[in-house]
């Protein structure tokens, strides 16, 4: 039996958000030290299942939350969840005590800030890999958007940071819509937004009416997040973010969203070859573009950015293609990236903050200073390059194996071997050349190591020479499990350091020798890449901002047009809104069924004239105060055919309401002058009696329609008969307003609120300008 229920992980990552927060605000090393308990307890939470998950076995709980909406708070843990589950929670215990020690000069709030971020966030994050309703997990996966968007500008006062925050909250929150899409689709086709029930429902879903439009939305919600082509560019500029932050959601956890949401459609998926294919065509596009990036990158963190969205195009080409390799492969580089990566964003930020340079070329010579981040830097790269005995290494054979056994042509094999030689050059040059080479460049440092900004990096750098050595412990407990439920089936998983003379191993030594070469000639490179100026032409950044312009502009553009001041103006764009909208409706409907009409009585026709008068005078007297009785008399007659209709509450307040305008507005008018002159043209004019004309008409019509239609009591038997037992209201009008329309009238009551706001900000600032 499990010891730590999924649900109780949620609420304690939530409720220690919270705790860490007040906890990091204490000074001294009890700031930096006590919220690190808090993801740690986590992570030995979820490492309590792994009986479970090593026995191929699934935890699932359930909690009704919106079940009118088949929305269901359902928790489920396999193979793939508990491999991310592990993820988000041990480098989060890591990124959280490094975040103590590389904010220790920083003032207490703003660390505190900082940790209840990065809290919030992996809670966010573990919503999302542990709910198995589409609808939930989509309340976290957006949750992840919008903390992202705060880490990454957590320095708000540099230009970059804030730029960088809302183009990555752009991409991925539109990204997110598109996902809210496909949910809502996959919901109203299957029935069900129950993510298990999704991925067992292949053959329903390769015949729904909405497969192609489900197919795109997914994807680009995917896509957004994980940084993949056309997406691919957002992800090196949120390196803005402190280096903490870019650790942990853009190497390890977040970026690797869309691979997980991809993964878990893979088999939903399994009876559509377009979406396999695609995932291939687009991961080798990223990958590639990627490689190319980071060989003209400069920036230490940038360099290392190009290769994340480099890996995670290797992943999305991984689960798109078939076979129980690819799902090995998968699982394994998911595994291997997430220690090597964080392990290489950690070194980077130690760097730059001891020496206060982010670029590459002027840093040289730090293992003078920093001897141990160079051990860590040397250790990560070493994995990163897929040097034997790391697990680095392993994955990548098993890469090479799932391609070559894929059935695919040469060409994606040559792309793999090709990116991951460059991939072995980064490695080298990020270890190197800050730690090794260019000893004259750095003569001091500004902050030395520390435990807290070692401990992270070099116990990720040992842990991935001990997976490669003994991969056993892995196998069995963490890619096996995993493997086996991106699969949907179980599989044999011998995850083993050598294979043999195989074609993986000449893969790999060549990817190796590949790699070592473009590391001793980087410099040439770097320096053509640049110089030539393809890459700057082609600059997918570049593009996204003239787009942004592009729509301000035209947001620019119709709000000089639709909102240029003149209120007639505006009157006239609603009524013709209206009047289109409606006239359409009626002729595509066919509504023009004619009702029988109640005999004429002599009391409503005398009110309705008497409306009638009174807006003729109000639109053609010149007088402003005859024209506010003439709007005077409409309302009171409105509300004289309400008590005539039995609506006496209504009636009541139509009174209150009148009364209330006519005296606040004639006090206004009181300050103005009587009459007005006229502002209209005879054509303006004319025009506006015609578009109001048609607007009567057409509203007559549909009124008339409306009339004709079969009355269906149903409705009104059920207020009348449940606004007492349910809601304990005796008058049913205002049980419908206040309990069953209950989301309308707060919306009406925010907007009054919201007027209210604005009116009393003008008349507060015109008070203050008088004393002014």
């Amino acid at each position: 039996m499990s010891v730590v229920s999924l649900l109780t992980v949620l609420i304690l990552s939530a409720v220690g958000s919270l705790v860490g927060w007040r906890l990091s605000a204490l000074a001294g090393p009890l700031g930096r030290l006590l919220p690190v308990a808090i993801p740690a307890t986590l992570f030995f939470g979820l490492l309590a299942h792994w009986a479970d998950i090593t026995n191929g076995g699934v935890v699932t709980e359930a909690l009704d939350w919106v079940p009118s909406l088949g929305v269901v708070l359902a928790l489920r843990l396999d193979g793939f969840s508990y491999l991310f589950g592990l993820l988000i929670t041990g480098i989060g215990t890591l990124v959280t005590l490094y975040a103590g020690a590389y904010f220790a000069d920083a003032p207490a709030k703003t660390r505190a800030r900082f940790i209840l971020l990065i809290l919030i966030f992996m809670t966010a994050m573990l919503g999302t890999v542990l709910s198995d309703n589409l609808i939930v997990m989509f309340v976290f996966w957006e949750a992840t958007s919008l903390t992202s968007f705060m880490l990454i500008g957590f320095e708000a006062r540099k230009v970059e940071a804030r730029r960088a925050a809302l183009q990555s909250l752009l991409i991925t929150a539109g990204g997110g819509l598109a996902l809210f899409g496909a949910i809502l689709l996959i919901g109203l086709d299957l029935g069900t937004f129950s993510l298990s029930a999704v991925a067992g429902s292949a053959d329903r879903i390769a015949e729904s009416p909405y497969l192609v439009a489900i197919v795109v939305l997914l994807l680009l919600g995917a896509f957004t997040k994980s940084a993949q082509f056309p997406f691919h560019f957002w992800l090196p500029q949120a390196m803005a973010a402190p280096t903490p932050a870019s650790a942990y959601l853009h190497s390890a956890t977040m970026v690797k969203l869309g691979i997980y949401l991809l993964g878990r459609f893979d088999a939903a998926f399994a009876q559509v070859p377009a979406f396999g294919v695609t995932l291939v065509i687009f991961g080798s596009l990223t990958m590639s573009i990627a490689a190319l990036n980071a060989l003209r990158a400069t920036g230490y963190k940038a360099i290392l950015a190009q290769s994340t969205v480099a890996s995670l195009g290797i992943l999305v080409m991984l689960i798109g293609l078939d076979g129980e390799v690819a799902a090995v492969a998968t699982a394994g580089f998911i595994l291997a990236h997430a220690l090597y990566k964080a392990a290489l964003f950690f070194c980077a930020g130690t760097a730059i903050h001891a020496t206060h340079i982010a670029e590459l070329r002027k840093l040289g010579g730090l293992v003078r200073f920093l001897p141990f981040t160079a051990a860590a830097a040397v250790l990560a790269s070493f994995s990163m390059a897929g040097l034997p005995p790391f697990i680095g290494f392993i994955s990548k054979e098993y890469l090479f194996e799932a391609q070559l056994e894929s059935g695919w042509n040469v060409v994606p094999v040559i792309i793999a071997v090709l990116v991951n030689g460059i991939m072995v050059s980064v490695a080298g040059v990020v270890s190197l050349r800050p730690f090794f080479l260019g000893r004259d460049k750095i003569s001091h440092v500004h902050h030395g190591e520390t435990p807290g900004l070692l401990f992270g990096p070099l116990l990720l750098g040992v842990t991935g020479i001990i997976m490669g050595l003994v991969p056993g412990l892995i196998t069995r407990h963490l890619v096996g499990p995993a493997a086996t439920a991106l699969y949907g089936a179980p599989i044999d998983t011998s995850f083993s350091l050598w294979h043999g003379i195989t074609p993986m191993l000449f893969l790999s030594m060549a990817a190796i020798g590949l790699g070592a070469v473009l590391a001793w000639k980087w410099d040439a490179l770097h320096d053509g890449i640049r110089a030539s100026g393809w890459s700057q032409r082609l600059d997918a950044d570049r593009l996204y901002y003239r787009v942004v312009e592009a729509i301000l502009s035209l947001a620019r553009a119709a709000t000089r047009w639709l909102q240029n001041g003149d209120q007639r103006h505006y009157s006239v764009l609603v009524m013709l809104t209206l009047l289109a909208t409606c006239a359409w409706v009626l002729w595509h409907t066919g509504q023009f069924a004619m009702a029988p009409l109640d005999p004429v009585l002599p009391v409503p026709t005398l009110l309705l004239a008497a409306g009638l008068v009174g807006a003729l005078v109000a639109t053609r007297v010149r007088s402003l105060v005859a024209a506010l009785i003439g709007v005077g008399i409409v309302g009171y007659g409105s509300a004289l055919l309400f008590v005539l209709n039995g609506a006496p509450d209504l009636a009541l307040t139509q009174f209150a309401v009148e009364t209330l305008v006519l005296v606040v507005i004639m006090a206004v008018l009181l300050r103005l002058p009587t009459t007005t002159e006229p502002t209209r043209k005879p054509g303006e004019r004319k025009l506006d009696a015609v578009i109001a004309l048609s607007f009567s008409v057409v509203v007559f019509i549909g009124l008339v329609a409306m009339l004709a239609i079969p009355f269906d009591p149903r409705i009104s038997a059920f207020y009348g008969a449940t606004s007492y037992t349910e809601a304990q209201g005796h008058n049913v009008v205002n049980v419908i307003i206040v309990d069953y329309r209950a989301l309308d009238t707060l919306g009406e009551i925010a907007v009054v609120a919201f007027a209210t706001m604005g009116a009393w900000a003008l008349l507060r600032r015109r008070r203050v300008d008088r004393k002014g």
